[in-house]
């Protein structure tokens, strides 16, 4: 008797295969538990461990980032190459349990080498999972795929902004780590008996050369994935500028506890960011069918929605009006990554993704995690004297609103690339 297409193939079962992807985003949620868990915990860590804003700032932003994008592209060639499935499991094991030894810090020391930790085992995270993702779903719905896992980003900074509140208030910052880290190991046992290794496909008119240098040097020579990059890069600024220090704004600068902040946020960022996430790529799959250039204008328009109203709620007295106008900008607080990445695989081979996305994170991270919370927080620290506990609100006007108006400019020269080469391809 001859085995049936799921037995030899079990991607051949679309039940299947929205398995996967729910798991694969599932574990990009653990992801952003970890990875911003610490941005609901700071006023708390602050206080215990007697820190300044700058190193705050170091401690969720550019220490993590650093050794985050350094371990990162080492891993996606790798991913490249061997079992993506395992080292997805690999990185959550890590990740979950240098997350779990934060709770244990006793100095900035050792709670800076335990986050150093976490970004050494996220980095290996979503470059596989982007790869896999690629293999699993044909190029026309990529871009629904890609944004249904970046949901993982609202789901993650949802139930961190919440757990983490929560918990905070009534256990303490250090149980709030441990709590939050060590479910991580269960879902990296489960995707190691239960997910199989897809087969790599081959993206058509795209060459297959994956030396690191070659990946490197689309950058500069495609107009599409220059201005993309550059368009992410600044637009993370104002996005990981708003994720790390709007929870330390509300408590410091509106006088809120931890547990409402965090009920607050999770909902923003969390339920109605996770909307638009979904929504946008779905939208993009369905206008760039006709305009491939939709995959970049819609995050273009996303950016410049979001500067008025981040200019109002870092200016405004009124608490209840800064907390529900909140909503609006974070639909949009990662709109750039499902339609993005699924523009980056079509223009790259099949053994160049998990590469592409590394360098995608590469930039994203050094960029926007490295610089936004560390500039946030220097600023911070230099207007504390003559504004006191206003200077992180100040701080974050400066910077946010900035970041997304010049994200947008070059989100809409990255569309305007993509129409030109859809006509060169059609000529």
């Amino acid at each position: 008797m001859s085995a049936s297409p799921s037995q030899l193939n079990p991607y051949a079962s679309d039940a299947y295969r929205r398995y996967v992807l729910v798991l694969l985003t599932l574990s990009y949620a653990v992801n952003f538990i970890d990875r911003q868990l610490i941005s609901i915990l700071q006023e708390s860590i602050k206080l215990d461990l007697g820190l300044s804003d700058t190193q705050l700032g170091l401690l969720s932003g550019f220490a993590f980032a650093m050794f985050y994008v350094t371990a990162g592209i080492p891993l996606a060639r790798w991913s490249d190459r061997g079992n993506r499935r395992n080292i997805v499991t690999y990185a959550i094991g890590t990740w979950s349990l240098m997350t779990a030894l934060c709770g244990a810090a006793t100095s900035y020391l050792h709670l800076l080498l335990a986050r150093i930790g976490v970004g050494i085992g996220e980095s290996g995270g979503t470059p596989p999972a982007h790869s896999m993702i690629s293999d699993i779903y044909p190029e026309e719905k990529r871009g629904t795929a890609m944004a249904i896992y970046s949901v993982g980003i609202n789901i993650g900074i949802m139930f961190g902004f919440l757990f983490g509140g929560l918990i905070n208030e009534y256990l303490g910052w250090r149980w709030a780590f441990a709590i939050v880290g060590l479910p991580g190991l269960l879902l990296a046992i489960l995707i190691r008996r239960t997910v199989a290794e897809p087969t790599r496909t081959v993206t058509p008119h795209v060459g297959q050369h994956d030396a690191l240098s070659d990946v490197i040097a689309l950058i500069p020579r495609s107009p599409v994935i220059r201005q993309f990059f550059l368009a992410v890069a600044i637009f993370s600024i104002g996005g990981y500028g708003a994720i790390n220090w709007l929870g330390t704004y509300f408590i410091r600068g509106h006088e809120l506890g931890s547990a409402t902040v965090g009920t607050w946020l999770s909902l923003s960022i969390g339920v109605v960011g996770a909307i638009g996430t979904y929504t946008t790529g779905l939208l993009a799959d369905k206008w760039g069918q006709h305009n491939r250039a939709w995959y970049m204008w819609i995050p273009a328009l996303a950016a410049a929605v979001m500067v008025p109203f981040y200019g109002f709620i870092f200016t405004t007295d009124n608490t209840q009006w800064a907390l529900w106008l909140n909503l609006i900008p974070s639909l949009f607080l990662a709109v750039y990554i499902g339609p993005g990445v699924a523009v980056l695989h079509s223009n790259v081979g099949a053994h160049q993704r998990a590469t592409i996305s590394a360098l995608f994170y590469f930039v994203i991270n050094i960029v926007g995690l490295g610089l936004g919370p560390t500039i946030i927080g220097a600023i911070s620290d230099a207007l504390s004297g003559s504004l006191g506990r206003d200077s992180i609100g100040q701080a974050m006007l400066y910077v946010i609103p900035t970041a997304f108006a010049w994200a947008s400019l070059h989100f809409f020269l990255a569309g305007r690339a993509l129409t030109r080469q859809a006509g060169n391809t059609a000529s």
